[in-house]
């Protein structure tokens, strides 16, 4: 789907700077106290997988873009060990992310005082091809599927190049 977001360098990244990607998506805040941190360091095993490698990326989306602004999302991703361009942390409008969490990628996220940390939201990586189609969705917090995921994005990275769709 369309969208137009910042990242924690301050740059301006849309559906179109990741044509012809293979990519994996996931939804978080940067003060959870639940899955994120486990999250996040299962997504590192999937980012030194293929820091190296060409037409693959990495998007986090924050599901507190009140809160998580450009510097704390690179705060973020320096305390990860993330430089460059291979993952991305995205801030944009709270609608326009969850409208595409749970209408596109079919991630469930919402706001709720009650939860730890004051939102809701499943814990799934999202793995996108070249092509822009969803091809498998992950439990970022087990392991095994973790490997899985690493698994199929080296079959996707195999498969010849398609017609990409704009």
């Amino acid at each position: 789907p369309p969208f137009k977001f910042v990242n924690q360098y301050g740059d301006t990244i849309s559906n179109k700077t990741l044509n012809g990607d293979i990519y994996v998506v996931d939804f978080f805040f940067t003060t959870c106290p639940s899955i994120c941190p486990i999250m996040h360091r299962n997504m590192l095993k999937v980012y030194e997988t293929f820091k190296n490698t060409g037409n693959f990326k990495i998007i986090s989306h924050t599901i507190d873009p009140k809160h998580d602004s450009v510097p704390v999302l690179k705060k973020y991703a320096d305390k990860l060990g993330i430089t460059g361009n291979k993952w991305w942390f995205l801030q944009g409008k709270k609608e326009e992310v969850y409208t595409l969490a749970e209408k596109n990628y079919l991630v469930a996220v919402k706001q709720d005082s009650s939860a730890s940390g004051g939102y809701i939201h499943a814990g799934y990586f999202v793995l996108i091809d070249k092509q822009k189609r969803i091809r498998g969705s992950y439990d970022g917090t087990d392991p095994k599927q973790v490997d899985e995921l690493i698994a199929d994005i080296k079959t996707l990275q195999a498969e010849p190049d398609q017609e990409i769709v704009q």
